[in-house]
């Protein structure tokens, strides 16, 4: 007697089931790198746009807000940038920048501007990698541009 067995034996599953198993893994490791990089750029970009506004502020008011003691940007008393109020949670007089971004969790740390007699700033930012030519780690924005 013949038999005729159709199916897929033991060992070609478990084959098949871990060759599945590893390209999940890498396919999650790969988003998690790609997901980092977004936030990286997000951040590049916040700050860009801060400093734009920034310069804005400085051509109406020949002077940057004053901050000595290092303001978290869009969090509590920095929500938007206006040339009344300076960095404050309420806007008045020319709006600059109706919401400040603040930094994309998880990793990087909060927008921190400084300016101590308002002729210059300076904002701290933290990347979590390479974001074009831009290292790693704790970078600084000022008039000049992202060191």
């Amino acid at each position: 007697m013949k038999l005729n067995k159709k199916g897929f034996t033991l060992i070609e599953l478990l084959v098949v089931i871990a060759i599945i198993g590893l390209l999940s893994t890498l396919a999650v490791v790969s988003l998690n790198n790609a997901r980092s990089k977004a936030r990286d750029a997000k951040r590049v970009s916040d700050i860009k746009q801060i400093q734009t506004s920034l310069e804005l502020y400085f051509n109406d008011n020949n002077a940057y807000p004053v901050s000595a003691a290092g303001t978290t940007l869009g969090g509590t008393g920095a929500g938007t940038l206006s040339s009344t109020n300076g960095f404050s949670d309420t806007a008045a007089g020319t709006t600059y920048m109706n919401l400040i971004p603040s930094n994309s969790s998880p990793g990087g740390a909060s927008y921190i501007y400084t300016s101590v007699d308002g002729s210059t700033y300076s904002i701290t930012f933290v990347l979590e990698g390479r974001a074009g030519e831009l290292a790693p780690g704790s970078r600084t924005a000022n008039p000049r541009g992202i060191q």
